[in-house]
């Protein structure tokens, strides 16, 4: 009992503060995947959710900082049965955000650790599960964690812990993750992306007497009726699948991924910092007369941004894309590109902007 107890001490500590930490490095991913369970829950539940929407952010560093804290304070065993209780508590709640998910596949992907490991929702729930099974084993047998520091100490280091990581969540939305997962990474190369890296092979999920079963070749026996068609290898499939990008005039995609490109990122018209074009309007200049052909994508209506490019001076030529694409190519509103024939060479936020020699030190 006292290894299984120090078993499960370790591994939901670590757990913990990883998931944390994980989520605190992008806090806009995860307040946009809190967004869509609210989206999802008001439809479902009850209009009210509707009021989080706005609060996202402030949860997402919240949320995202206690389970750090938590973690911290179970490794550190500083008061400990309240710590797990709230544990026990956190899991239970995230036990029934899986489940739903899963259920009623709602919310493909949970974000439980954000775009470095994607779980489906039943493999989700399944972590869930364990750690729940293991928090309860922890409350049964917190008799033999003994506190690792006396109480002063540990609330130093718990205190301290909770200062740094609403710091690094601050940090991470005012500048950009400070490790990027995502497909449009810098050093990426974003057509390869778009493409499967190895033919994408099949199983069909069969119904016959009430049971499900498997097979690899469909099968002609008319007794058997169709669920689903499941990819076996999903992982050599295009990592990147709904890049696209267009004007009243065609399709651009292929134009956008060739050449020397910078690319203004207008997620948002009415949440975009307009302030920050000054800077902007400067690059745009400068990297025109460099060879560097400016770009804007952005996701609004054509009559909302001709009013707002002439509010902001911004005088570069602008295309349209899909607002859940642009929002993850860069976390922020506006956010700066640099491509070179379609490799990620550089990425800003807008308190970041460059110079135009930083620019040219890329391509």
């Amino acid at each position: 009992m006292k290894l299984l107890s120090k078993f499960c001490w370790l591994f939901v500590g670590v757990l913990f503060v990883f998931s944390g930490l994980i989520k605190i490095n992008d806090p806009v991913g995860t307040a946009i995947k809190l967004e869509e369970y609210f989206e999802v829950f008001a439809e479902d539940i009850a209009s009210f959710f509707h009021v989080f929407k706005p609060m996202a952010l402030f949860l997402s560093i919240f949320l995202s900082a206690l389970e750090i804290v938590l973690g911290v304070a179970l490794l550190v065993r500083w008061k400990l049965k309240q710590v797990l209780v709230v544990l026990l508590a956190l899991t239970v709640f995230f036990s029934f955000l899986t489940f739903y998910s899963a259920y009623y596949n709602k919310v493909t992907d949970c974000g439980c650790f954000g775009d470095a490991i994607v779980l489906t929702p039943w493999q989700s729930f399944t972590k869930d599960i364990v750690l729940l099974v293991m928090i309860l084993v922890l409350l049964f047998t917190q008799r033999y964690l003994r506190p690792l520091t006396n109480f002063r100490t540990g609330a130093a280091v718990v205190g301290l812990t909770a200062l740094l990581s609403v710091g690094i969540g601050w940090y991470a939305y005012e500048h950009l993750p400070f490790i990027d997962f995502r497909a449009y990474k810098v050093g990426n190369h974003i057509p390869s992306l778009m493409k499967a890296s190895a033919p994408l092979r099949y199983k069909y999920v069969m119904l016959k007497d009430g049971k499900e079963l498997e097979f690899e070749e469909y099968p002609m026996d008319e007794q058997y009726k169709f669920k689903e068609m499941v990819a076996i290898n999903p992982e050599d499939g295009p990592k990147i699948t709904d890049f696209n990008v267009w004007n009243d005039e065609g399709d651009f995609t292929q134009e956008v991924l060739s050449g020397k490109k910078l690319l203004i990122v207008v997620q948002n018209v009415p949440k975009t910092n307009r302030e920050s074009f000054a800077d902007i309007n400067e690059l745009v200049a400068a990297a025109e007369q460099q060879g560097i052909t400016p770009l804007v994508l952005t996701s609004a209506s054509r009559q909302e941004f001709e009013e707002f490019r002439h509010e902001v001076n911004l005088a570069a030529p602008y295309y349209f894309g899909d607002g859940t694409v642009l929002k993850t190519m860069i976390r922020s509103n506006p956010g700066i590109m640099l491509l070179q024939d379609g490799t990620v060479k550089g990425m800003w936020h807008y308190n970041d902007t460059p110079e135009i020699g930083e620019v040219q030190e890329l391509l």
